[in-house]
């Protein structure tokens, strides 16, 4: 990376930075304590046994010391390891709005880790396209959320098609511990439902995906020539025709169809974020729901 490039990406941690923890401050700090649960429960303190108290709670030991029956509390383990898995496929670089879908996923990437970094959990990071990219193992830590906005600002999107199952089973050979698992992707690719249910029956995977309002609809400007970000492939369509347009919303419509039936068979809870919508609310909805599930 030269100097300048270097630069600019650290011009642009800094605007993230403070984007993030405005909406963290205001939006999001009780929402994601809520949300998601720690890793189990762990022994908290002794009590004297009070009628009620489950039997199987008893504390035989400082009950034989003591001559009193002592039962042992447990509290909810709150620390999570939370993994942020970005596809980084050239497809996310399309944006008929202020951000492209890339530049919307590192806000609300970012977003998640200084929510996670509010908590003191850990934070990784896995990106990929038709392989695996890089990953980084989950740290605590300001300095480690904070070289992970960089090591996503600095990546260029990757000029090949999304693999999603390669993703998830590297995953599932380097983190054995159950996480909080965050795949962030627009889901142009093959089915993935498998290799997602997998995922999910180890970690609470979440779902985030990604969408522009212009694919799913073209606007009536007459010739156009579209280019698949991934493979190259040059399409010519005349917009001004209703049918043209009709038969790519039908096609949009059937990508959402699939994606749907992929994440309900996984049994994956969906956070849908639009580029011409604030994600900020999108995130609180998400995790009130999720709230209202526990």
């Amino acid at each position: 990376m030269s100097a300048r490039n270097l630069e600019e990406v650290l011009k642009d941690v800094r605007r993230i930075q403070i984007v993030a923890k405005r909406q963290v401050n205001d939006l999001l700090a009780g929402e994601y304590l809520s949300a998601f649960q720690g890793r189990g429960m762990e022994f908290h303190a002794v009590r004297e046994y009070v009628p009620g108290d489950e039997i199987r709670s008893i504390d035989w030991n400082v009950t034989a010391r003591t001559g009193n029956p002592y039962v042992k509390t447990f509290c909810e383990e709150r620390e999570l390891t939370v993994l942020l898995v970005v596809d980084v496929s050239a497809s996310g670089a399309f944006g008929s709005q202020r951000l492209s879908k890339m530049e919307t996923a590192v806000e609300v990437a970012a977003v998640l880790m200084f929510t996670a970094l509010k908590n003191n959990d850990k934070v990784g990071l896995l990106f990929f396209a038709d392989d695996v990219i890089k990953y980084i193992p989950p740290r605590k830590g300001r300095a480690n959320v904070l070289r992970l906005i960089r090591e996503l600002l600095a990546t260029e999107p990757v000029k090949a098609e999304t693999d999603i199952t390669k993703a998830l089973e590297y995953l599932g050979h380097v983190q054995r511990r159950k996480c909080v698992l965050f795949l962030m992707s627009d889901f142009l690719g093959p089915d993935c439902s498998r290799a997602l249910a997998i995922a999910n029956r180890r970690h609470d995977v979440v779902a985030v995906t990604l969408n522009d309002p212009r694919e799913a609809t073209l606007p009536d400007v007459g010739f156009l020539t579209l280019r698949d970000a991934e493979t190259d492939e040059l399409l010519e369509l005349d917009t001004r025709h209703p049918r043209v347009r009709a038969l790519f919303a039908k096609a949009a419509d059937e990508r959402e169809r699939k994606l749907t039936g992929w994440l309900r068979r996984a049994n994956v809870d969906r956070l849908a974020i639009r580029t011409d919508q604030p994600y900020a609310q999108s995130l609180q909805k998400f995790f009130r729901s999720r709230e209202r599930q526990r």
